[in-house]
């Protein structure tokens, strides 16, 4: 019940528009985002996404995770609550409008780094979000990057790299993302992302400054 009237509430308020971010692992997303969080600071925030699990230890409710019961989370799911949601290990995950307009009140572009099915959900809603593929320049190159890593078995590797060449091809249909930014040279690939957003940054920081 909270999270619906917190929604309503939250709904009439106006904000940046959030960017969703999507790309294999080890298209060199998060090393991406960190160098733009840490170049434009007070523009970016990450919404606090739901979950059905329990907290790890030092983990804060509305912190780290919002913790709510499997009941909880299936009413929101089913309210329309949620803009995206799965479940991984008996578990479910899930954002939900209302965390992503708490970042937008705050005058912050809410980033979602979300997975190929995750954009498919939020292709339905209303969110209208900046979207934005960080690819690899070739499989291959994914999976050098991959094995370099030495995280994964050669069939977690396996699945991954299939995965990663269906979304690459889906990806490149047109209309389904505003920006694709291929990460050969780290460099390059920042700049193209950040002019990607860079009417949004500058939006946020003349209203910081008028403010």
């Amino acid at each position: 019940m909270f999270m619906r009237l917190f929604y309503r509430q939250l709904s009439a308020m106006a904000g940046p528009r959030p960017v969703v971010i999507s790309g294999p692992s080890g298209a060199g997303k998060s090393t991406l985002l960190k160098k733009l969080m840490k170049e434009c600071e007070n523009v970016f925030g990450f919404s606090v996404s739901h979950t059905t699990r329990n907290p790890r230890p030092g983990e804060e409710d509305g912190k780290d995770y919002h913790y709510v019961t499997r009941e909880e989370m299936q009413a929101g799911i089913e309210n329309g609550d949620f803009i995206e949601s799965a479940e991984f290990s008996g578990n479910l995950y899930g954002t939900s409008k209302a965390a992503v307009q708490a970042v937008q009140a705050q005058n912050l572009i809410c980033i979602l780094d979300i997975d190929m099915q995750g954009v498919k959900h939020i292709k339905k809603t209303d969110l209208n979000p900046i979207y934005i593929s960080i690819q690899p320049p070739t499989v291959a190159v994914l999976e050098k990057r991959l094995r370099d890593r030495k995280t994964e078995s050669e069939e977690s590797l396996e699945r991954r790299l299939k995965a990663a060449a269906v979304d690459m091809e889906y990806s490149r249909e047109p209309g389904v993302f505003d920006a694709i930014i291929v990460n050969d040279k780290l460099e390059d690939a920042y700049m193209d992302l950040k002019h990607s957003l860079l009417e949004e940054i500058n939006m946020v920081k003349k209203t910081k400054v008028s403010s």
